[in-house]
């Protein structure tokens, strides 16, 4: 074992990097960092004392590339490799690998890593020791009689989840018999395509469930010791986005008892690392059940960082080195209340659907009670072939309810424009009634879906008129001739200037407004009729009063694209309606296209083979999110248009179906 880390080689990319980059920083250990092709000009790549190039965008290419990761640190000769989560991070064969090369893998031995990589092994290796679990079953033989069977021994609803890897993928939850076959085959091949093996295993489905986790840490020397609990309840798509500690589901005394399993199955893997042992937590009968082990550092690492005042990624690379803890459990004290929020690139109104694309304006203000972990800046790319994490935000007090008040108070002032992301959906999660009671399971997000992507009532004009204005002021700008005129005079006193924009939901809305004076104009939409007063425009930010309230905008153009964001009224997206539209009226209905950028996992038909309605036709990828294009009709398959492991932009024909 070596006595001493003077470099780190951190086998991952944007946040997780920048995060790890900043505790070397603190502890004089020099950070090399490698990157894909779209990575190149990345936050990360720049705050690192070196970076190197190890291939294309995607993972497979590079940060999945154990060979292309391991010729970098024997090319700079680094004494570790950090994983961060993700990519490698639980992989066994990565681990072997760097302990054959004599590089310290910062993590757990490699015999926890392999009975935890497997949630089959897993179950195995706790029922031994008595850990209670979920009633489940798995199979070597992937027979489907077998699993028929179980499942209804077992009892519906079920959950199919993928053996490997986790984040989600290859979950299918099953309410009923008929439909266990077809969520059977897209568990299967979801699970295929995310970790290289298509073994699953069927649980009973806790429907009033919560989810919790104990973070654990170990040495190499027999020491273990729990870190308390955090609440990740509020998930969709199977992936957290509110995380936070103490949960406010449980009692000192499941506390205790949840803690107390975690460290004796900490035990019997002789963990030497940093750890978190997940449950599900049954709201109706107060019990709990293990899920899973993840044998690495968790993207929601900091809420336990703040609660109790330690740097995990520090003492994570101290326990590799081979040192030993300088905690005990009674020194381990959570001070008040910490709570996290993911800020996801994805629209919630649209099935959470990845957005990709460039970041034209971040403001992040800096406040002593917020913690951000982002690898983000103005300029930053959002690629289609990683995770749409944008961002962390951790905040925490001596209290639930002032930590929730601060958090509402920081996202009001957050400013990303150009994509899409979650960032209105999660305030308006912590102004629910349920939520600030700590009063929700996992199927909290399905359940309120509606009312949390509801908008906010008279929003829409002040949008409306901030974008006109917006236009009105670059144009007034541009001018070359008769000067003297405002821009949109008329000759005409009571003719009105027109703009047209389409909405998310497609709704098309005109305004009409007319120019007063001294910046002063009259606005009608949708029949109300507003007095609107220009007070300041400068090149991304407009003030506004309108019928006597001041309104402060940020904005940004994007192709024929308006992004807004209010203090108050929250974000918002427009469409600009062309004045003269190109009309078509012989679309294609039997073309298929691609409805967000992509890449093409799996083409399920072949050229002249008869469909039906609702057969799957094609399976993309967009940031590690799955979909399948249906058939709309029967019919049969004229032209396949795109490849297998094809990258597409959005609207590109994919399928004709006559």
């Amino acid at each position: 074992m070596k006595k001493t880390i003077n470099s780190i080689l951190i086998a991952n990319r944007g946040e997780v990097a920048s995060r790890i980059i900043r505790t070397c920083q603190q502890m004089g250990i020099a950070s090399i960092v490698v990157y894909s092709d779209i990575d190149k000009s990345a936050n990360y790549v720049k705050k690192a004392d070196q970076a190197y190039y190890i291939g294309g965008n995607q993972p497979n290419e590079s940060y999945l590339n154990i060979d292309k990761i391991i010729s970098v640190a024997k090319k700079v000769k680094v004494d570790a490799i950090h994983p961060g989560y993700g990519f490698l991070s639980e992989n066994v064969d990565f681990a072997k690998r760097c302990e054959k090369e004599n590089i310290i893998f910062i993590g757990p031995n490699v015999e926890s890593m392999e009975i935890m990589s497997s949630k089959s092994k897993a179950r195995k290796h706790l029922q031994k020791i008595g850990i209670e679990m979920v009633p489940g079953y798995s199979s070597e033989t992937k027979d489907l009689n077998s699993y028929l069977k179980e499942a209804k021994k077992i009892g519906y609803p079920i959950i199919i989840k993928a053996d490997l890897g986790g984040g989600g993928k290859g979950m299918r939850i099953v309410k009923k018999e008929s439909d266990f076959k077809e969520l059977l085959t897209q568990a299967q091949r979801e699970a295929k395509n995310s970790f290289g093996d298509d073994k699953v295993l069927i649980e009973k489905y806790i429907s009033d469930g919560r989810h919790i986790e104990i973070q654990l840490l170990g040495d190499k020397h027999k020491n273990l010791i729990h870190l308390y609990e955090r609440e990740c309840t509020i998930q969709r798509r199977y992936q957290k986005i509110i995380e936070e500690s103490p949960s406010p589901a449980i009692n000192n005394s499941i506390r205790k008892a949840m803690c107390d399993s975690a460290l004796s199955i900490g035990k019997s893997l002789n963990y030497d690392s940093l750890g978190t042992v997940e449950y599900i937590y049954n709201n109706k009968t107060k019990k709990f059940y293990f899920l899973e082990v993840n044998t690495r550092l968790q993207v929601e690492h900091p809420v336990t960082e703040e609660l109790i005042k330690l740097d995990l990624v520090k003492l994570q690379i101290e326990v590799a080195l081979g040192k030993k803890l300088s905690l005990t459990q009674n020194q381990i004290k959570p001070l008040g209340y910490s709570l996290e929020l993911r800020i996801y690139a994805e629209d919630s109104k649209n099935n959470f659907n990845p957005s990709s694309g460039s970041i034209e304006k971040f403001i992040c203000p800096e406040r002593d009670y917020v913690r951000i972990e982002t690898d983000l800046d103005k300029e930053s790319l959002i690629p289609i072939h990683y995770d749409p994490l944008l961002a962390k935000i951790i905040i925490s007090s001596e209290s639930r309810e002032k930590t929730i008040n601060k958090m509402n108070h920081f996202l009001s002032e957050l400013v990303i424009l150009g994509i899409d992301h979650n960032q209105d959906f999660l305030k308006k999660i912590l102004s629910q009634p349920n939520f600030i009671k700590g009063n929700y399971n996992t199927h909290y997000l399905k359940n309120n879906l509606k009312s949390l992507n509801s908008e906010i009532k008279d929003s829409l004009s002040p949008f409306l008129i901030c974008a006109s204005l917006y236009n009105w002021k670059i144009r007034d700008t541009k001018r070359t001739l008769l000067k003297g005129l405002p821009s949109g005079w008329r000759n005409n006193f009571f003719e009105s200037q027109k703009s047209s924009y389409i909405l998310s939901n497609n709704q098309k809305v005109q305004c009409n407004y007319r120019f007063i004076s001294s910046n002063k104009f009259d606005f009608n939409i949708l029949n109300y009729n507003y007095k609107v007063e220009l007070i300041d425009s400068l090149k991304e930010f407009i003030i506004v009063e309108i019928n006597e309230e001041i309104f402060n905008f940020h904005i940004i153009e994007k192709k024929n694209k308006f992004f807004i964001k209010n203090n108050k009224l929250g974000n918002f997206k427009l469409l600009k309606k062309d004045q003269y539209p190109i009309t078509n009226s012989s679309i294609n209905e039997s073309l298929y296209l691609a409805p967000i950028p992509s890449l093409i996992i799996s083409i399920l038909v072949k050229k002249n083979q008869k469909i039906k309605k609702n057969d799957p036709l094609i399976v993309l990828s967009s940031m590690k999110m799955e979909s399948t294009i249906t058939a709309l009709k029967d019919g049969k398959v004229e032209s396949i248009l795109v490849k297998e492991n094809q990258n597409v932009d959005a609207s590109t024909e994919l399928i004709k179906i006559v």
